[in-house]
């Protein structure tokens, strides 16, 4: 298997402008959007020999297991996946692989200082909208089956490859794995935005569940504008919202002690984290009345042997605690409003897949790659916890995400050389290969 990575890397390095070349037009494609982009990847898969298949959903209609989306985080549009299948020669491991093909809406004005739709390389940085988030990932994966291609390789087992939305709870996967997509493994095609690039594989992600809690308060029985006088009349939900604060510090404490996982903890010394991160109560420019509700917004991380409905009941079970002690909150409970939530997944790093990807990754780039155990709600928990298929994920360095508010979005050039010769070396480990 080393001869054949070995001859996969010199293949992709010498053709390494044509490479580069069709991720670029896909980059060009993006300015007239999703659909472009869609429409590109599947003429190139039809001219690989691959049969095509397109799904329509509404991603209200996806059903979920072990995760939850409120309607704050849903984007209800209808969607489209696009599935390449090539057939194997038979006898070997089957894989999918999938990406997906919505990137940010783009503004009239993006501020860049590359075109954000010429693919320019600048200091071995590659830019273009949604070049990292993701359309490496979806040119990535036809580009490693062209590659096994020209070097007259054809994979044994059956390869499907989805362009699969998943921005704003799209949930293509989801959908694709309920209609009967399914295989002996998955990757997840992905530019890692933890920038190590190629030198990581994604094998292990947290879970997070995000939710608010909405405390009523009461005004104080008085006509006049100006309360402060009256305020010891009245219940200020401000104060009330501390009290359930101090519950759920109390419970992240006490998790920490209880909740571990080695990898985690030998990462960043703990396994699970409850972060207060907002809180809206009153009117700046009413500060002599007392706020009559108060919200508080927090996120909880936790890890994949951690069940997301077992960990809901934790929180709700201490607001409860907090609310029955207190004797307003008791005759007024707070309201607990579930924005999303998923859970965890891993995959051992002596399972074969991880085992491919390792060989594949240190073929192709030199180097041994490690398990980045801090990605958190990752996509590769979706086979993983939907139908219980190893997955995993990888991709080239990347920065400037424009998701993040950043401007100039990149992939490493070379890195995304490297990345699709990983791909198709995992591959040929994988599902195994015949000569055409």
């Amino acid at each position: 298997m080393h001869d054949v990575i070995e001859t996969i890397r010199n293949r992709a390095e010498a053709d390494k402008d044509a490479i580069l070349g069709s991720l670029r037009e896909y980059i060009r494609r993006a300015r007239d959007g999703e659909d472009a982009v869609k429409d590109l990847f599947a003429r190139t898969a039809e001219a690989l020999g691959c049969t095509v298949s397109l799904h329509d959903y509404s991603p209200a209609d996806v059903e979920l297991i072990e995760e939850f989306a409120g309607e704050i985080a849903i984007d209800p549009q209808p969607r489209r996946s696009v599935v390449a299948h090539l057939k194997g020669t038979g006898g070997g491991r089957s894989l999918i692989l999938f990406a997906h093909p919505d990137n940010e809406p783009i503004p009239a004005e993006t501020g860049w200082k590359h075109d954000p739709f010429a693919g320019e390389i600048v200091d071995e940085r590659m830019h273009g909208w949604g070049i990292a988030d993701d359309l490496s990932g979806i040119a990535a994966g036809l580009q490693a089956i062209e590659l096994l291609r020209s070097l007259g390789l054809q994979p044994a087992g059956d390869i499907h490859i989805a362009n699969t939305p998943s921005k704003r709870h799209a949930r293509g996967v989801h959908r694709l794995l309920q209609e009967g997509l399914t295989a002996d493994a998955a990757v997840y095609l992905h530019p890692a935005e933890s920038g190590v690039g190629m030198k990581e594989v994604k094998a292990f992600t947290s879970g997070e569940v995000d939710f608010r809690i909405v405390i009523q308060g009461k005004q104080p029985p008085t006509t006049e504008p100006l309360q402060t006088a009256f305020a010891h009349q009245g219940i200020n939900a401000i104060d009330k919202a501390y009290v359930i604060w101090d519950a759920l510090k109390k419970l992240d404490a006490e998790r920490a002690e209880r909740v571990k996982h080695p990898a985690l903890d030998a990462q960043v010394g703990r396994s699970t984290n409850l972060m207060m991160s907002y809180i809206e109560a009153g009117n700046p420019k009413r500060l002599s009345r007392i706020a009559e509700t108060c919200t508080l917004g927090a996120a909880l991380a936790f890890p994949p042997h951690e069940k997301l409905s077992s960990v809901c009941a934790e929180i709700e079970a201490a607001v409860g605690e907090a609310a029955e002690a207190d004797e307003w909150l008791r005759n007024n409970p707070p309201k607990i409003i579930w924005d999303a939530g998923t859970t965890g997944a891993e995959v051992a790093r002596d399972h074969p897949l991880v085992e491919a990807a390792f060989a594949a990754v240190a073929g192709v780039s030199g180097g041994e790659p490690l398990v980045n155990p801090m990605h958190t709600g990752s996509d590769i928990r979706v086979p993983n916890v939907q139908k219980g298929i190893p997955t995993i994920g990888l991709g080239p360095l990347c920065g400037d995400l424009t998701q993040n508010g950043s401007r100039d979005e990149w992939v490493d050039a070379e890195d995304h050389v490297r990345f699709v010769a990983a791909i198709a070396g995992i591959i040929a480990n994988w599902c195994g290969t015949s000569a055409k």
